[in-house]
């Protein structure tokens, strides 16, 4: 994969990080104080979530493509997604699957915070630790401390901002919130449409050497945020909202550290770029999957259509 790069200007990086703050202010404008406070007050479901977010997901993605022994610039790629916090869909997906909203808007916030300093820590530690990209991380000459202010920049600040704005506007946040929402997702989708359509040959010449990585390392994160949600015996709407919250990665957030540091890491890109389509495609599959399945009565997220009437 050395040497694979895709055209991309300095227009579009700037575009892709206003988009990203967009999406994370969209997402920020609902959030309250208490949705952190929910953590607290509940620990056991959000931080079996952030457990298999932040450590396990990326630890068992270092081991995969140690053993599997994958090309080290697809593997940085898969190390850089599972590095990511979830991404803001996740909520959505979880209204859908009748899932436990509140908890996942809880832990997307959390997770998005986490992400400033874990991100580029957990990519920096697992990118050496693996033999096989250890060389080629040195080579891309990785600054951990940019990366941080970046992550700082696109999601912590509009978060915040996001936050005084819902709390200072009330009534803008129910008007607004949904088409925001549903307006950045058409622009992401447009963005990266566009950014495979520009490198469409390489795409194509590359496209077996990435899809089945993409695909499989989607489905392993969903298995793994599964499998720590029934380990812990979570209720049905909780191990739903985990399991969505580990499988739905902030990709854009790792475009656009690709694009900002490491433009000519093509295989980084392509994989980096199919997780932001694949894991909606996975993501609505599973949470239709789930909502032809009623949770069982006492269920807490039957007690919250406050907190899921935004989403409607």
């Amino acid at each position: 994969m050395n040497g694979a790069a895709l055209e991309f200007d300095a227009a579009s990086l700037i575009l892709l990080n206003a988009i990203m703050a967009c999406m994370m202010f969209g997402v920020s404008l609902s959030l309250r104080v208490e949705d952190f406070k929910r953590i607290v007050k509940w620990p056991v479901a959000p931080m079996a979530g952030l457990f298999a977010q932040f450590i396990l997901l990326p630890a068992v993605t270092c081991l995969a493509t140690y053993l599997l022994r994958i090309d080290p610039e697809l593997a940085l790629g898969m190390s850089l997604v599972a590095a990511c916090p979830g991404g803001s869909f996740s909520n959505v997906m979880t209204w859908l699957a009748r899932g436990n909203v509140a908890m996942s808007i809880s832990m997307t916030a959390v997770s998005s915070l986490a992400a400033t300093v874990l991100t580029p820590f957990n990519f920096a530690l697992y990118g050496w630790l693996n033999p096989y990209t250890r060389d080629y991380l040195v080579q891309i000459s990785l600054e951990p401390g940019n990366i941080l202010a970046l992550v700082l920049l696109v999601l912590a600040l509009p978060m915040i901002i996001g936050m005084l704005t819902g709390r200072r506007f009330p009534k803008l946040v129910s008007r607004s919130e949904k088409p925001l929402r549903v307006i950045s997702l058409l622009v992401f989708l447009s963005f990266v449409a566009i950014a495979f359509s520009n490198n469409f040959d390489l795409f194509i010449d590359r496209f077996h050497s990435f899809f089945w990585l993409v695909v499989g390392h989607n489905l392993m994160a969903l298995l793994v945020g599964y499998g720590v949600a029934r380990l812990c015996r979570l209720a049905d709407s909780d191990r739903r909202a985990v399991t969505l919250e580990v499988g739905i990665q902030n990709s854009g957030l790792g475009l656009i550290i690709l694009f900002t540091f490491f433009p000519h890491a093509g295989g980084m890109l392509l994989i980096t770029a199919f997780w932001g389509v694949w894991h909606l495609v996975s993501g609505l599959t599973l949470s239709q999957f789930w909502a032809r399945r009623p949770l069982p009565p006492g269920d807490p997220a039957l007690a919250q259509p406050s907190t899921v009437e935004q989403y409607s």
